[in-house]
């Protein structure tokens, strides 16, 4: 249920973030949006916050979660009818608005120790014991 949770704050703060600066400001569908939010919360929530965030430390994740929503939101965007460069200025202004969210739920992430399952858990699958 935690992760519910987590997911529909995550959801929620990204789709308002993105809707005002796609939605008002480029003047992006809703639909669009919507759909941008939820590829980008999904696949932020399982790399950023499940297996990043657990094995490093937050800047790192935050970091990953940045580069993931710049891409998401610039490769996203163009086959709405945008172009990669009107996208790729879009995606600079997205992405660090995404990044500071994402910095501070990564606290609220690490307080409830979603992501974390034992004592090894900071251990790579390549790594040797």
């Amino acid at each position: 249920m935690e992760h519910v949770k987590a997911l529909l704050i995550k959801g929620a703060a990204t789709l308002v973030i993105l809707y005002l600066i796609l939605g008002l400001g480029l003047g992006m569908a809703f639909e669009y949006v919507l759909f941008i939010t939820l590829v980008l919360g999904i696949g932020s929530y399982i790399t950023g916050d499940l297996i990043i965030l657990p094995k490093t430390n937050n800047k790192i994740a935050t970091g990953s979660d940045l580069g993931l929503a710049f891409i998401v939101v610039w490769l996203m965007g163009i086959p709405y009818g945008y172009s990669i460069g009107t996208m790729a200025i879009t995606a600079l202004i997205a992405a660090p608005v995404v990044g500071v969210f994402e910095f501070f739920f990564h606290t609220y992430i690490s307080n409830k120790e979603l992501g974390r399952y034992g004592s090894g858990n900071r251990k790579w699958k390549t790594e040797i014991e």
